[in-house]
């Protein structure tokens, strides 16, 4: 989905955004997430959003403080994402889709007033974000796919391959990361990935580790 505002560098980004944190859900540059807001403190969250800049940062708390705590710790990087698509239910909710810009590190958590919480965040270390496709020709596309076909064998999934097949690495490698049934620490794994390279090379290693612990039905998971 292509954006009305083009964001070119971390300049054209707000400093301070709105989180909202959510555990196991992953949001990636380009990458579409569509979200049901039904909790009032992020129903606030949208209409604030909506009068600004449009700009959420997801983020992931910590799994453990998050059944104990409504504001339990949150990890240090997150995306942003713009709000592209909304519609309302007629029963109170939302339903959007954040289109994602760039990632962010958390610098500061801000004392505020709203029932949402906000975030002073730095998208440098991550500038390399605002370059679509970036390191594409890096990614081993081969390794990948082989992966992913392994993986819907040993799981019987049905799979589009000849969406598969024509879609660009970026969008192949982010799309199957954010849409990958891993947990937590796996996706702030694939988010914190340097690059594109990096991230399919994890993508592919978190894989094989479930196809192992399917196959020898042991507990493995990515530490």
């Amino acid at each position: 989905m292509v954006m009305n505002p083009t964001y070119r560098s971390p300049a054209e980004m707000p400093a301070v955004i709105p989180l909202f944190p959510l555990s196991g859900v992953l949001l990636l540059p380009r990458g579409q997430l569509p979200l049901n807001i039904f909790e009032p403190r992020y129903l606030a969250m949208v209409d604030d959003a909506l009068a600004g800049r449009r700009i959420i940062g997801m983020i992931q708390p910590d799994a453990e403080e998050a059944a104990q705590t409504s504001t339990p710790r949150l990890y240090a990087v997150g995306c942003a994402g713009r709000i592209t698509q909304l519609a309302e239910t007629g029963d109170g909710r939302y339903l959007i889709t954040l289109s994602g810009i760039a990632r962010f590190r958390v610098r500061e958590e801000l004392t505020v007033m709203t029932p949402y919480r906000q975030a002073r965040v730095d998208y440098d270390p991550f500038a390399i974000d605002f370059t679509p496709r970036a390191g594409e020709e890096a990614v081993d596309r081969d390794a990948l796919i082989h992966a992913l076909r392994d993986f819907a064998a040993a799981n019987d999934l049905k799979i589009d391959w000849k969406s598969i097949e024509g879609a660009p690495n970026e969008a192949l490698v982010n799309a199957l990361s954010m849409m990958s049934p891993f947990g937590p620490k796996e996706k702030q794994a694939l988010l914190e990935a340097p690059d594109l390279k990096a991230r399919a090379e994890t993508l592919v290693a978190i894989t094989e580790i479930e196809l192992a612990r399917i196959a020898g039905g042991s507990e493995t998971t990515l530490q």
